[in-house]
C-alpha cells in the first residue's frame, strides 16, 4: 500500500533478488531542478537515488529513509559519432541505449546481462561484461560524470578532473551523490549479431584450460557452470565465446538489414513459484539436461546480440521462480594463482550442501581500477540461490573459501555479508571512507548494504 506523505509517497520496496523488503518514503523528479530542491530540504532525512531497482540485494535500498527515484530524468543530451562518446541523464535506460544506437551501428562498450538498468545504476556499480579480460569495466570507458553531492553543488568529475571523487563514486554504491549526468563510449559495430563458439568441458581442470587457450582470442567469454555435478565431473561447463559479426559473416537475409533483430516474443513467470521448487533434484536434473542438448564438444553459430548478452530479458519477472522469499545471488572473484583451488572448494561445497543453482556463470577477469570496484585479475563465480533456512550460514562458508584464497564478494550483489568480512576483501576500503566523509561529512546519502557494511552509521 502507497501513502501519500509531505516527505515522499511511503511503500515497500526490494532489489531484484526480492530480499530484503524495506519500507521508505519515494520521490519522483521530473527534471534535475526537483531532484536539487529535493536534496536541499531532505533536513536529517538519509537519501540514496535509485534507478530500475535491479541491482539483486540491498544496494537501492534505504529503510525508512527518502529515496529519490531517477526514471523520468531520461534524456539523451548528445552525442559524438567521430569518437562515440554518449552524454546523458542517468535515468536512461541500457535499453534506450540500444534501440537508438545499435540501428546506427554502436553498442555498449561493456554490458552486464540485463539491458533494463540505468546508466547511473551501471556507474553506481562500475559494472563489468563478457569482455572484462579484454575491455575491463565501465569505469575504464567514462568520460565526466556530473554529480550532486549533499552539500547540493553540482560537481562535475572523471579519471582527471576531481578523480579521488570519480574513483570513489565508480563502484561506490550510490553512497557518495547523486549522479546526473554521464558520458560513456561507446564501440562501432557492423551488424547487431554476435558469432558464438560453444564449447562443451568434462569437468574444472578441462574449463580453466579452455579459458586459458581461447578467451585471449575472442572479445567476450562467459561459462554456464553445472554447480551440481560430482566426482570426475565436477566444474563441468559450457564455454560461450563471442565476437561481433561483421557484415560478411552474416546470410543473404540478415545482410539485407544487418543492424535490425527482430522483436522477440517476451514470456512472463506470472506468479510466485512453490517454495521448494527449486530445489537441488529439480536443478540437478535441469543442469543434466542443458549439459547434454549440446550434442557437439564444439559448435559455432550466429545469435542476434539479444540472444547472447541478455537472455533472461525474454522472461519478464524471471525472478518470480524462486518463489515469495525471494533469492540472493552471490557473485566472488579468486585471484588466478588460487583459482583453481579455491574453484574446486566453492564448487564442492555447493554440491555436497545440495544447494546448486541452475545459473552458475564463470568468467575471467583482467586488471582493473577503482577503490570499490568489483573486479580483480582471476575468475569470478556466479551462483543464484532461494532464500531458506541454512543459506546464510552456507553463504558465510563460502564467504571463509574465498577470504582464504584472497577474493572477495560482488557489492552489487550482496544481501548478507558482514562489516568484518567485507572489510577484509576491500583492500581500499580505508581511501573511499576518506572521500566518502571529505564529500558528505554528515552521511547524508546512505543505504540497507551502507547500514550493514557499516559504510555509513545507522
Amino acid at each position: 500500500m502507497h501513502v501519500q506523505r509531505l516527505d515522499g509517497v511511503e511503500a515497500t520496496v526490494a532489489g531484484w533478488g526480492r530480499y530484503p523488503v524495506v519500507r521508505t518514503y519515494l520521490k519522483r523528479p521530473e527534471k534535475i531542478s526537483a531532484l536539487t530542491e529535493i536534496i536541499a530540504s531532505a533536513e536529517d532525512r538519509k537519501l540514496l537515488a535509485r534507478g530500475a531497482g535491479r541491482s539483486y540485494g540491498d544496494a537501492s535500498l534505504n529503510p525508512d529513509g527518502l529515496t529519490v527515484l531517477t526514471e523520468r530524468l531520461n534524456r539523451m543530451l548528445s552525442f559524438d559519432p567521430d569518437e562515440g562518446i554518449l552524454r546523458c541523464e542517468a535515468g536512461v535506460t541500457l535499453a534506450d541505449v540500444l534501440a537508438v544506437f545499435v540501428p546506427r551501428g554502436w553498442f555498449p562498450s561493456v554490458t552486464p546481462g540485463t539491458k533494463y538498468v540505468t546508466v547511473g545504476g551501471l556507474v553506481g556499480c562500475d559494472v563489468h561484461g563478457k569482455n572484462h579480460h579484454k575491455d575491463g569495466s565501465l569505469s575504464r570507458h567514462l568520460g565526466k560524470l556530473r554529480m550532486t553531492v549533499a552539500s547540493g553543488d553540482e560537481v562535475d568529475c572523471s579519471a582527471a578532473l576531481n578523480k579521488d571523487l570519480f574513483w570513489a563514486t565508480v563502484g561506490g554504491m550510490g553512497l557518495t551523490g547523486v549522479i546526473l549526468e554521464a558520458e560513456m563510449s561507446l564501440s562501432r559495430i557492423e551488424t547487431a549479431y554476435i558469432k558464438v563458439r560453444k564449447i562443451k568441458s568434462r569437468d574444472l581442470d578441462e574449463t580453466m584450460a579452455l579459458f586459458e587457450e581461447h578467451d585471449s582470442r575472442y572479445r567476450y567469454s562467459v561459462a554456464w557452470v553445472d554447480c551440481l555435478a560430482e566426482r570426475g565431473g565436477l566444474g563441468r561447463s559450457i564455454l560461450m565465446l563471442g565476437d561481433h559479426a561483421r557484415l560478411d559473416d552474416l546470410d543473404a537475409r540478415r545482410r539485407e538489414n544487418p543492424l535490425s533483430v527482430t522483436p522477440k516474443t517476451r514470456l512472463s513467470v506470472p506468479a510466485d513459484m512453490p517454495p521448494g521448487l527449486l530445489n537441488r533434484y529439480s536443478m540437478g536434473l535441469f543442469n543434466g539436461l542443458y549439459y547434454a542438448a549440446q550434442l557437439a564438444a564444439d559448435q559455432q553459430t550466429i545469435v542476434d546480440y539479444d540472444s547472447y548478452f541478455y537472455p533472461l530479458d525474454a522472461i519478464l519477472r524471471w525472478n518470480r521462480l524462486y518463489g515469495k522469499n525471494g533469492f540472493v545471488q552471490y557473485q566472488c572473484v579468486i585471484p588466478p594463482a588460487e583459482s583453481k583451488k579455491a574453484l574446486t572448494e566453492l564448487l564442492s561445497s555447493c554440491s555436497r550442501s545440495g544447494r546448486g543453482s541452475f545459473l552458475s556463470v564463470l568468467k575471467r577477469f583482467g586488471q582493473q581500477e577503482g577503490l570499490l570496484s568489483f573486479p580483480m585479475p582471476g575468475y569470478t563465480l556466479t551462483l543464484d540461490m532461494p532464500v531458506s533456512p541454512g543459506l546464510f550460514d552456507f553463504l558465510d562458508e563460502l564467504d571463509r573459501i574465498v577470504l582464504k584464497y584472497g577474493g572477495r564478494v560482488y557489492l552489487a550483489k550482496d544481501a548478507r555479508l558482514k562489516a568484518a568480512t567485507m572489510r577484509q576483501m576491500y583492500p581500499n576500503l580505508d581511501r573511499w571512507l576518506a572521500v566518502k566523509a571529505a564529500v558528505d561529512p554528515d552521511n547524508a546519502f546512505s543505504s540497507a548494504l551502507a547500514r550493514r557494511l557499516e559504510l555509513c552509521p545507522r
